[in-house]
């Protein structure tokens, strides 16, 4: 078991925690979510040891061992893949490495022979002998190939080298694992593999995710970081937001009830406080009203801007044909003689493939990137907008926020409307001239979703939109999505996002395209599909990817 007793947290004036009592016991895996900025993983470095608290402190049982998902990539360049995963359990690393020492030795003493036996015992206790085939089954769950097994960390690209990571803070049955962002740079073979670890998982596991999916499928409990306390739910991510949103309306109701009670209070004393025959139930009702609980709720960090998507117009017949397109990046034809046709109605989901192909299809339609060969034609009702994922050319000139969003403001339009509409995406006050320059991932995320809320299209193209938000703003654009009534071409790793959307999934595998109307889920389970996969690729690359 590990408890937190009074973690008090602040940052100058702004509070991040004050006075939070937890325990997180065996035998479940509890998802820690809250807002951008809400101390999410502040809090688990609290629990790892990595940081320290303005006040309180963190107790793990006796002779547990913590193991936590260390994000530098770099820490382990020169190790061998494998001896990063040992490295994930450093008592068993170093027995092994001085049992390694003695027998390599050319003579053999009677003192080595002592002490090759007591690390014999050691390496027996710590289930060494099965450490060689946990790491493999790890490594091959997670994707990583046999052949990467003896390479040095430092020859492996970053997405291999998190995944590894990961591989090394699963490695020897930890009694408490810690886990920032987990399923990040892993392909959805990998993430089921993980949600099937983690439900065989005995001990105690505290992870943040902004994966809706995942925290459904592996969590038993949501500890819900707001209000600069962290309340605990049974029940994973789907409960924690019904139940959350009733205990809410609970509070409101109670609260308007307090008020609206105080109000008639006092307007009774008002009223009779200077008449004899009514001064006695005056002062009886200033007793009650002293009695009456009037505190006023918290300021919850949790906010959801208000992301719609209205087209000017709605579609013709003729939305999108693409024939015969092909591109080369760097040497590696990433397209080669793609032929599709849009239909009206269609929110298709593009999966599988290498992220730069289907990257490179969503700038070419956006007319950021020209095909080597074949066309592709727009029908002449349609209008789109596209999300690149790389967005920093957007950012280039460092304007103000409101200068910025003008640039894309109808005409006529001044300052007033700039930051209305920039308040909804929750930049207001002040918020609103910071420059561009200085802005976080997801707030230039949500800058990027003004820009095509301002567009008016019919068409919308997103490439990852999801990446950077927080749980908030992804379920508020999730839910404009849903309302959007036009055509949509999207990709994402995100497997609610995904199975909510869609309902057209275009595969590029390395042997074709597998196009099918359905939603996610059903091409997901379709028997026929899995085995047309197969067939378009390799053995190793039959998996798909979002």
């Amino acid at each position: 078991m590990i408890s937190a007793s009074n973690i008090c947290l602040a940052y100058g004036k702004r509070t991040i925690f004050k006075d939070v009592n937890i325990k997180f016991t065996p035998g479940n895996c509890y998802g820690l979510i809250g807002a951008n900025g809400a101390g999410k993983s502040t809090f688990l470095k609290i629990l790892a040891g990595d940081s320290e608290a303005d006040k309180g402190e963190v107790t793990i049982g006796k002779g547990l061992r913590l193991a936590v998902l260390r994000q530098d990539q770099f820490a382990f360049d020169e190790e061998t893949v494998f001896n990063t995963v040992i490295k994930g359990h450093m008592q068993l690393y170093a027995v092994m490495s001085e049992r390694e020492a003695i027998y390599a030795k050319a003579e053999f003493t009677e003192a080595d022979g002592i002490r090759s036996g007591e690390l014999e015992a050691e390496f027996a206790e710590m289930n060494g002998y099965d450490a060689e085939s946990e790491a493999a089954i790890l490594l091959k769950g997670l994707g990583i190939s046999e052949e990467l097994r003896q390479k040095k960390m430092k020859e492996l690209e970053g997405g291999e080298k998190v995944r590894v990571l990961l591989a090394q803070a699963l490695f020897g049955n930890p009694d408490v694992l810690l886990l920032d962002e987990p399923t990040n740079n892993l392909d959805l073979k990998s993430i089921r593999w993980f949600e099937e670890f983690l439900g065989r998982f005995q001990n105690t596991v505290i992870v943040v995710s902004h994966d809706r999916h995942f925290l459904n499928q592996a969590c038993t409990h949501i500890a819900d970081i707001d209000f600069g306390t962290i309340r605990t739910y049974v029940g994973n991510y789907d409960f924690w937001y019904e139940a959350s949103q009733l205990v809410l309306k609970q509070k409101q109701d109670a609260n308007k009830k307090a008020s609206d009670k105080a109000k008639e209070l006092k307007d009774f004393i008002a009223r009779f406080s200077s008449n004899a025959s009514k001064a006695k139930q005056a002062t009886s009702r200033k007793k009650l009203l002293d009695k009456l609980d009037l505190t006023e709720l918290p300021a919850s960090s949790r906010k959801y801007p208000f992301v719609m998507f209205k087209p000017e117009r709605p579609c013709g017949n003729i939305i999108l044909e693409i024939d015969d397109l092909s591109k080369t990046i760097e040497g590696v034809k990433v397209l080669d003689g793609l032929n599709l046709v849009i239909n009206k109605g269609d929110k298709i989901a593009i999966v599988g493939g290498h992220s730069v192909t289907k990257t490179t299809l969503m700038q070419i339609l956006a007319g950021e990137l020209e095909p080597d060969s074949g066309s592709f034609r727009w029908g002449v009702t349609i209008t789109n907008s596209y999300f690149p994922k790389e967005n920093s050319a957007y950012f280039a000139n460092n304007l103000s926020l409101i200068e910025w969003l003008g640039q894309y403001s109808p005409p006529n339009e001044g300052e007033t409307f700039a930051r209305g509409f920039l308040g909804r995406m929750l930049f207001s006050g002040d918020e609103a001239t910071k420059m561009t320059n200085v802005l976080s991932g997801g707030e230039k995320v949500r800058c990027m979703l003004a820009r095509m809320m301002l567009s008016n299209a019919n068409a919308l193209l997103f490439d990852e939109p999801t990446n950077h938000l927080d749980l908030e703003s992804i379920t508020a654009l999730n839910n404009a999505l849903l309302q959007f009534s036009e055509v949509m071409l999207f990709t994402s790793h995100d497997h609610k996002f995904v199975s909510t959307l869609a309902n057209r999934i275009i595969e590029l595998t390395p042997g074709g395209v597998i196009d099918r109307v359905m939603g996610f889920d059903e091409y997901l389970e379709n028997p026929e599909i899995n085995a047309l996969r197969g067939k378009l690729c390799h053995a190793d690359k039959a998996d798909l990817k979002l």
